[in-house]
């Protein structure tokens, strides 16, 4: 490095946006990720100990995949080479590529290829890297904001270890954020600055697990808030939510408020009213709730208040509940929209939820009963000589594919769980049980 570009690097170091100046050198200075880089976990370990093979780093943006990738950097003997998928093309692989094996070859030295963005590649580029990472001339560090099982090609997955990044919580972008407003080395001290405790809680909430959104927030407030009479600028509530263009809501994700919304939520979907569902998904999306929370509790409401009175509530919910994981928001907010209307306006039937209920409880009541000997396994060793299996009536060799036969334990016989409802599909699932109990009965012919 000459003069010149090493002037320009202490230069760039110095005027670099907060969230870069802030972004940690060592694996001690991480926030969240515990459940990849604990001191107990494979990742954390191969990095102390140099031995990183390809990965690939998975996640939501600002949660630190580029930084747990510069984290290696800083700590490996071998040589680490950065390129974005946005603007490299294969000519850019080509000369890693080559140096990596010039390197290999004269020193014995590895080269970590970090790939950001790596989704942007299309499938020649990628298939271009692949005898290189197998052959270990590269090791591949890959990271993308989208699924790589759907976006990477199967064989660069089968070549490289997934590490999921989650949202940072809440509790460590405030500690963030606090070094940010006071740390005079690297983050924004020398402004004299103070943030009050409720931006800093806003802020840290509305970020959603972001740690870069809620610095870039930090940075702009205070770079752009006058100083009050006793000399300092003060971060306050209205200076966090114009920094970040969002209007602070009551809403506490551990508190009453988060229980109360969720609650509204369900009881409008249960009660027919998509007004009201639609409001209450709203309030929560705006408070930053988590699109997966929300997913998760559309898909128990379509099982629990749907049920079979709609089967393809569930459906919708569960299909929903994958695309909001795979496509984020905003967008995300339009499927969640579709699959609560859906279950709002769905015909409802708690018949199947009774069922396993009024189930549990009678296992719960007389134990492990006896299961019919002719229902019973007989194709493992010495099961034919027992007797099990003996009277089972194949159902397919009857009319309409049923017979009478003891299904239940015999304790239990003529004992009803499922009561289907007359309300939506459940109306077709009643008389079409009642039709073939009943022709079992009257001896209908099996249809040829």
């Amino acid at each position: 490095m000459d003069l010149f570009e090493y002037m320009r690097s202490t230069n760039m170091e110095k005027e670099s946006p907060l969230a870069a100046r802030m972004r940690p050198r060592t694996l001690e200075e991480v926030v969240g990720q515990e459940h990849i880089i604990g001191k107990d976990k494979l990742l954390y370990r191969a990095i102390k100990a140099d031995k990183i093979s390809s990965v690939i780093f998975y996640g939501p943006p600002g949660t630190g995949k580029t930084t747990l990738a510069k984290v290696i950097a800083n700590t490996t003997s071998a040589e680490f080479t950065q390129i974005n998928a946005t603007i490299a093309g294969k000519k850019d692989m080509e000369e890693v590529v080559n140096k990596a094996k010039d390197l290999q070859g004269m020193y014995g030295k590895r080269t970590i290829l970090f790939i950001d963005e790596i989704h942007r590649f299309n499938k020649s580029q990628q298939d271009y890297l692949l005898p290189f990472v197998e052959d270990g001339t590269v090791v591949l560090i890959g990271a993308t904001t989208e699924n790589p099982y759907f976006e990477v090609n199967s064989a660069l997955i089968s070549r490289s270890i997934i590490f999921e990044l989650k949202p940072i919580p809440r509790e460590a972008i405030e500690e963030l954020l606090k070094k940010a407003v006071y740390d005079k080395d690297r983050g924004m001290g020398s402004y004299d600055a103070v943030i009050e405790q409720d931006a800093l809680e806003f802020l840290a909430d509305i970020s959603g697990g972001d740690a870069r959104h809620a610095l870039n927030a930090i940075e702009l407030g205070i770079l752009t808030t006058n100083r009050s009479e006793d000399g300092k600028i003060h971060l306050t509530l209205d200076v966090a939510q114009e920094c970040i263009q969002k209007r602070a809501v009551r809403y506490d994700k551990n508190g009453d408020n988060h229980y109360d919304t969720i609650s509204a939520f369900i009881k409008s979907m249960r009660g027919s009213d998509p007004d009201a569902a639609v409001y209450y998904l709203a309030r929560m999306l705006y408070a930053g709730e988590s699109i997966t929370f929300i997913a998760r509790r559309i898909m128990i409401c379509a099982a629990e208040d749907v049920g079979n009175a709609d089967p393809q509530a569930l459906v919708v919910a569960t299909n929903a509940s994958m695309a909001v994981e795979r496509i984020g928001m905003p967008e995300a907010q339009i499927i969640l929209a579709q699959a609560a209307t859906y279950v709002a306006t769905a015909p409802k039937s708690n018949a199947s939820c009774n069922a396993i209920f009024e189930a549990f409880a009678e296992v719960e009541k007389s134990g492990n009963l006896p299961i019919p000997t002719h229902l019973q396994d007989a194709h493992y060793k010495g099961a034919a000589k027992l007797g099990h299996g003996t009277g089972y009536k194949y159902s397919h060799d009857y009319p309409n594919h049923y017979c009478e036969q003891q299904y239940l334990p015999y304790e239990l016989s003529g004992r009803e769980f499922y009561a289907p409802d007359g309300n939506g599909y459940e109306i077709k699932i009643k008389e079409h049980m009642a039709r073939i109990k009943r022709e079992a009965k009257e001896g209908v012919p099996k249809a040829e």
